[in-house]
């Protein structure tokens, strides 16, 4: 599916646009009336366009170092981690938050499968945040009726929202995960106040890397081989990363699978859903692949660079002296597309002022 038939039915851009386009309010018109101010809007860039400068606009991190000591050798065990920003805008993020406490409405009221909407009383700091799975249930500890840790195969949950499939879209499109690990399962944290979650390795129940995207407060997470437990919601380890509002934390290699992580209380409301892949013997029986989620492919660099050329606005006619700048304007092109963006253009190496008795002679170009 090409991003120009995607985004017919994608809310998130639906969402920013209604944001940019809203109009102002004006309460100081002469008359003493509140009215209504008309915003000039700009002239708009095709979707695709738009997409593909956001797109090159993400921020990406991809050089944690924390070295331990692990069975005798130092290892980097942040070594796979990765943190990508500006993936979603202001009003895609409103967007996604509102939904979800749409969701949580939802499994007050039980309108969501049994195993779907989780509330556990709070009976301690730190305990009793809000989960809402879809695609599979995961359990979390061996459960009451002898179940063991991991993906209960014979449980039922709702599917995959069809806003979390245009989140999926886009975190493979813009590559944040590849096209090999595409999702097809996720849950949504949603934090009060205190809340935490305690120190833990994911499991190989779900193939790596999967991803977590954070909303409505930043917070850190912790990882550690070794991490320690100070007090209820309160942990120590090696590395502590700030999770931005809207940003998403890709966790492979030894960040997902020698490196615990946790997060410690939080100090306000927090939102985040975590992406994941199901390793295909571990699937729930009767499981069907989410069709629109199949053959997804990330965007490509140098269709980027193409297209970003052969929009650029129609060149005017020039006079022969605004060509040969135009020429050393290309010349310097060229020195950014080899990724030596600090060199300068070369120029020709005769004196361009010519000898200093030669006399100045006006020419009209125009003649």
């Amino acid at each position: 599916m090409s991003w120009a038939d995607m985004a017919q039915e994608d809310e998130l851009e639906e969402e920013e646009e209604q944001e940019v386009n809203k109009p102002l309010i004006n309460g100081n018109a002469p008359t003493g009336e509140v009215g209504v101010l008309k915003v000039q809007q700009k002239p708009a860039l095709p979707r695709e366009q738009r997409e593909n400068i956001r797109f090159m606009n993400v921020k990406r991190k991809k050089d944690y170092i924390c070295l331990e000591r692990v069975n005798g050798k130092f290892k980097n065990i942040l070594d796979g981690l990765e943190l990508h920003k500006g993936v979603f805008s202001a009003a895609e993020q409103k967007r996604i938050v509102e939904y979800v406490y749409a969701l949580q409405k939802m499994g007050k009221n039980g309108q969501l499968k049994e195993r779907t909407y989780t509330a556990p009383a709070k009976w301690m700091r730190g305990k009793g945040r809000v989960t809402i799975q879809f695609g599979c249930c995961y359990n979390y500890a061996t459960d009451k009726n002898g179940n063991p840790a991991g993906i209960l195969q014979t449980e039922i949950v709702d599917p995959i929202p069809h806003l979390f499939k245009v989140i999926i879209r886009r975190l493979v499109r813009w590559h944040v995960l590849p096209p090999s690990c595409v999702p097809d399962s996720c849950i949504v944290n949603i934090y009060e106040e205190g809340d935490c979650i305690p120190p833990h390795i994911d499991s190989h129940d779900f193939v790596r890397p999967f991803c977590t995207v954070s909303f409505l407060s930043e917070c850190n997470i912790v990882f550690g081989s070794n991490l320690k437990i100070m007090g209820p919601g309160e942990f120590d380890g090696a590395a502590a990363i700030p999770l931005p509002v809207g940003s998403v934390l890709v966790l492979n290699g030894n960040g997902a699978d020698i490196a615990k992580h946790c997060v410690p209380a939080v100090p306000s409301k927090r939102i985040s859903i975590t992406f994941r892949k199901m390793d295909e013997t571990k699937r729930p029986i009767g499981f069907v692949p989410e069709p629109d989620l199949q053959g997804l492919h990330p965007w490509s660099y140098e269709v980027d660079r193409s297209k970003r050329l052969n929009h650029s606005k129609p060149q005017q006619p020039m006079s022969r002296q605004v060509v040969r700048r135009e020429i050393n304007t290309e010349e310097s092109r060229d020195f950014a597309e080899r990724g030596d963006i600090h060199s300068e253009p070369r120029y020709p190496t005769w004196n361009r002022r010519g000898p200093a008795d030669r006399r100045r002679v006006r020419v009209n170009l125009g003649s």
